[in-house]
C-alpha cells in the first residue's frame, strides 16, 4: 500500500503541471501558440462542440484526478478513510476507472493535427511530458495496489 500511495502522491504532485503547461505547441507563420488541456476544452466549447468538450473535460481532467486522489486516500490507511469507507471508495474507483481514458485526449490531438495538415507545425509541449508522467505514475499506483490489503487490514483489527 505504501508504494501505491507514493506513486499516487507523485502523480498528484505532477498533475498541476500536466494541466497548466502546454501539451502541444502550434507554430503557424512564425507565431507559436501553446495549448493546454484546459484551453482545448475552452476552445471546443467556444466552437460549439459542447459534447466533445464535456467528454474531454471528464475523461482527461476530472476522472483521472478523482482516480489518483481516491487511490491515494485508499492507500493512506486509516489516516483519511476508515476501513468500510476505503472499501466503498475502492468500488467507486473500479467503476469510474472505465471512464477515465487518456485516448480521448490523444484522439482529439490527432484529429487536430490531421485537420490542420500542412498549414502549421505541431510539436509536443512540456505539458505532454508531465501528462505522460501522471499517466505512468497512475498506472504504477494501480499496478502495485492490492485491494485485498483493504480487507486484510480490517480483519486484523
Amino acid at each position: 500500500m505504501a508504494r501505491s500511495a507514493a506513486f499516487a502522491l507523485a502523480a498528484l504532485i505532477l498533475y498541476p503541471a500536466a494541466m497548466l503547461l502546454p501539451v502541444i505547441e502550434i507554430e503557424q507563420m512564425g507565431h507559436t501558440h501553446g495549448a493546454t488541456i484546459w484551453s482545448g476544452v475552452v476552445d471546443l466549447l467556444a466552437e460549439g462542440s459542447i459534447l466533445v468538450a464535456l467528454i474531454v473535460l471528464l475523461c482527461s481532467i476530472v476522472i483521472p484526478l478523482v482516480k489518483i486522489l481516491a487511490t491515494f486516500l485508499i492507500c493512506s490507511g486509516e489516516l483519511f478513510l476508515h476501513g468500510r469507507h476505503r472499501a466503498m471508495t475502492y468500488r467507486i474507483l473500479e467503476w469510474i476507472g472505465r471512464w477515465g481514458m487518456v485516448d480521448v485526449l490523444l484522439v482529439a490531438l490527432l484529429v487536430a493535427v490531421v485537420k490542420l495538415g500542412s498549414w502549421l507545425r505541431v510539436h509536443p509541449g512540456p505539458g505532454a511530458a508531465a501528462f505522460a508522467g501522471v499517466v505512468v505514475l497512475s498506472l504504477l499506483a494501480s499496478a502495485v495496489f492490492d485491494p485485498e490489503d483493504i480487507w486484510q487490514e480490517e480483519e486484523s483489527r
